[in-house]
C-alpha cells in the first residue's frame, strides 16, 4: 500500500524549498519598499509551518519508495506547490478570489503562462518577481530541482524522475541521477544568464532582464508588463528572445552533449532535433509570406514577427511581439499546428514532443509496409534507439488520451457558451501548457479574466495533466491506485 509517511516527509521538505522561494521574493518587496513585505512575511511563515508539520508526521519514514508512491508524490507536489503558492497573492490582496489564485499559480508553475490579471504592471515588484519564479522553478520540474539540489530528500529518485520527466524516452547524462540533475541545471543556469545578459544588452534593466530571462528560459511567458515583450520595440530584444525560447526547447541534455562536450554534429543526428528545426522554419517561411501577401508587412518586420510567434507557441512559451489574432485565419492553423506538436522531450517546452510525432509518422509507415509484407519485422529507430513494442503502445494511449482530453475540455467550454475556436484553443493551450489562444473573445494578448469559474478549474486541471504528460495524474485518480496491492 502507500507509505504516506515518505509522502509526508517529502512533502514537508518541499515546502521548505518553496519557503526559500518566497524568502527570495521577500527581498525584492523589502530591496523596493512596497506593500507586498507584508504578503510574503505571512507566506513565508505559513510554508514553514506547515513544512514543519509535515515534516514531523513523516519523521520515522524509511527511505523505501514504491512506484505507486512516486506518482502520488509528484502530483500532489504540483498540487501543493500552487495550493501554497496562492498565499501572496491572497493576502495581498492582488487576485480576490481563490479560484483565480490557484489559476495564476497553476499556470506558473506548469510554465502555461496564461494569466487572469488584466493590468499586471500595477502589481509590486516582489509579486511580480514570484510569478516569474514559479515559471523558473517550474520549467525543468519541481522534483527533478530537488533531486538536484537535496537528493537524498527523495528517496527513490529514478521512480520520482520517471514519473515527472517529460518525453517517451527518459536520458540521462550519468548512472547517478543526482549528477544528472546537477549538469542539466547548470544549463539551465548557463542559458537563463545569458538570455539575461542579451535582454540587459539592448536595455532592459537588472529587474526586466532576470523576469524577462526566468519566463524565457523556462518557456513560460509571463510577462511584467501588459504588451509582454512588444513593450520595449526593440527587434534585438525580439531575436534575443527567439534565440533563447528556441534552444530552451531543445533537449538539455543533447545541448550539453553539442556545447560542453563540442558534439555539434549530434544536434543534426538527433532525429527528433532534425523535425523540430525543420518545422520551424517551414512554418516560418509560411506565415511570413501570407503577412507579406495579405497584411502588406515589410521583409524583416514579416521574418521577425513570424519567426517570434512560431517559435513562441512551438515552445509554448507565450510571449508575443505581434497580435497574431489579427492575422489571416490560416495561419491560426499554422500556430495551433504549432502547440499540439511542441518542442523537444527533455526540454522546458509543453505540447506532446517533436519526439512523438516522428514516432508516429514511422508507426504509420511502418504499418503501410507491414500492408504490403505480412511477415517483415520493421524495425523503430529514433535517433539510433529501438523503440520498444510496449513504448509504441504507450505512445498510441498517450495520444489517444491527449486529443480525447482536449476533445472533452473544448465540448464542456463550448456547451457552456463559450465560443467554439476560443474553447478549442483553451484546450490546446491548457493541457499543451502553451498559454496564448487564438480567439476573438480572449485573443493571443489577453488574459483569461473573463472565463467563469468552472472554466477556470478546467483549465488549472487540464494544465497538470499537460505538464506531467498526463498518466501520471490519471494513475492517482484510478480506483485500483487505492484498492489494489
Amino acid at each position: 500500500m502507500i507509505n504516506f509517511k515518505i509522502i509526508y516527509k517529502i512533502l514537508g521538505s518541499l515546502l521548505f524549498l518553496e519557503a526559500i522561494m518566497m524568502l527570495a521574493c521577500l527581498g525584492i518587496a523589502l530591496y523596493y519598499g512596497e506593500e507586498d513585505t507584508f504578503a510574503f512575511l505571512v507566506s513565508v511563515l505559513v510554508t514553514v509551518l506547515s513544512g514543519i508539520i509535515l515534516g514531523y508526521k513523516g519523521r520515522n519514514a524509511d527511505n523505501i519508495m514504491s512506484r505507486r508512491d512516486s506518482y502520488l508524490i509528484v502530483t500532489l507536489t504540483w498540487t501543493v506547490f500552487s495550493l501554497f503558492g496562492t498565499i501572496p497573492f491572497m493576502v495581498g490582496g492582488y487576485l480576490h478570489s481563490f479560484t483565480d489564485a490557484y489559476f495564476e499559480t497553476m499556470s506558473g508553475f506548469t510554465t502555461t503562462g496564461a494569466t487572469i490579471i488584466d493590468d499586471v504592471e500595477i502589481l509590486p515588484h516582489g509579486i511580480l518577481f514570484w510569478r516569474s519564479l514559479t515559471h523558473w522553478i517550474g520549467g525543468l520540474g519541481i522534483v527533478f530541482f530537488t533531486i538536484a539540489v537535496l537528493p537524498q530528500v527523495v528517496g527513490g529518485s529514478t521512480k520520482v524522475f520517471a514519473a515527472e520527466a517529460t518525453g517517451p524516452i527518459k536520458s540521462k547524462l550519468s548512472p547517478r541521477l543526482s549528477t544528472s540533475a546537477k549538469w542539466i541545471w547548470l544549463v539551465y543556469l548557463f542559458i537563463t544568464f545569458g538570455c539575461m545578459a542579451g535582454f540587459m544588452l539592448f536595455g532592459m534593466n537588472w529587474f526586466e532582464g532576470i523576469n524577462y530571462a526566468m519566463s524565457t528560459a523556462a518557456t513560460g511567458g509571463y510577462s511584467i508588463y501588459n504588451d509582454s515583450i512588444e513593450h520595449f520595440h526593440s527587434p534585438g530584444m525580439e531575436y534575443t528572445a527567439t534565440f533563447f525560447c528556441f534552444i530552451s526547447g531543445v533537449n538539455f541534455t543533447l545541448f550539453y552533449c553539442a556545447v560542453a562536450k563540442k558534439k555539434v554534429r549530434a544536434l543534426w543526428r538527433d532525429t527528433e532535433f532534425r523535425l523540430y528545426l525543420i518545422l520551424t522554419a517551414l512554418f516560418t517561411v509560411f506565415i511570413m509570406m501570407e503577412l507579406i501577401a495579405r497584411n502588406h508587412y515589410g521583409l524583416e518586420h514579416a521574418f521577425r514577427s513570424s519567426l517570434f510567434s512560431v517559435v513562441s507557441f512551438m515552445t509554448t512559451t507565450g510571449l508575443f511581439n505581434d497580435d497574431a489574432g489579427k492575422w489571416p485565419h490560416v495561419t491560426w492553423v499554422v500556430l495551433a499546428v504549432c502547440m499540439l506538436v511542441g518542442g523537444c522531450s527533455g526540454s522546458t517546452a509543453g505540447g506532446m514532443k517533436c519526439v512523438r510525432i516522428t514516432m508516429l509518422f514511422k508507426v504509420l509507415r511502418n504499418e503501410l509496409r507491414q500492408r504490403l509484407h505480412p511477415h517483415a519485422v520493421l524495425p523503430l529507430k529514433i535517433s539510433g534507439v529501438n523503440i520498444t513494442y510496449p513504448q509504441r503502445v504507450s505512445l498510441l494511449a498517450f495520444f489517444t488520451a491527449y486529443l480525447l482530453l482536449i476533445f472533452i475540455s473544448a465540448f464542456v467550454m463550448i456547451a457552456a457558451g463559450i465560443d467554439n475556436t476560443n474553447a478549442i484553443t483553451i484546450a490546446m493551450s491548457c493541457i499543451g501548457n502553451v498559454g496564448p489562444t487564438l480567439g476573438l473573445e480572449i485573443g493571443p494578448t489577453m488574459s483569461w479574466s473573463m472565463l467563469p469559474d468552472f472554466a477556470k478549474w478546467i483549465c488549472t486541471i487540464m494544465m497538470l495533466f499537460g505538464r506531467l504528460e498526463i498518466f501520471s495524474v490519471i494513475v492517482c485518480l484510478t480506483p485500483s491506485f487505492w484498492t489494489k496491492n
